[in-house]
């Protein structure tokens, strides 16, 4: 999972079908969990576009997107935000989620 700026998840987002972008604060240990799932779940669906920011340096998506609280994994369909997670619940949940929303959006 890379690191994406505001900027970088605007240009996923608008060009690619389906996107995520995980939203993190460093000194959250429940964000530390959820990025380990995250890191299991874009081995198992590496064509799906996830980046990751820390939301201290991207608080003009939290504002946006009105994001209540960390973790948060925003999903997008065709260049628009369908989904906002906070609970992460599980791999095969997080895994269930996003490979529903990408075979969905698939041709």
């Amino acid at each position: 999972m890379n690191e994406w700026t505001h900027k970088e998840w605007l240009k996923a987002k608008n060009t690619q079908q389906v996107t995520a972008y995980y939203l993190f604060a460093p000194m959250c240990g429940t964000c530390q969990v959820a990025s380990k799932m995250l890191d299991v779940v874009t081995e198992l669906l590496p064509d799906l576009p996830i980046g990751k920011a820390n939301l201290n340096y991207v608080q003009e998506v939290a504002e946006l997107y009105q994001v209540e609280s960390v973790p948060c994994l925003l999903i997008s369909q065709g260049g628009k935000v369908t989904d906002k997670i906070y609970a992460f619940h599980s791999v095969p949940y997080l895994y269930g989620k996003l490979k529903t929303v990408d075979e969905y959006s698939r041709p």
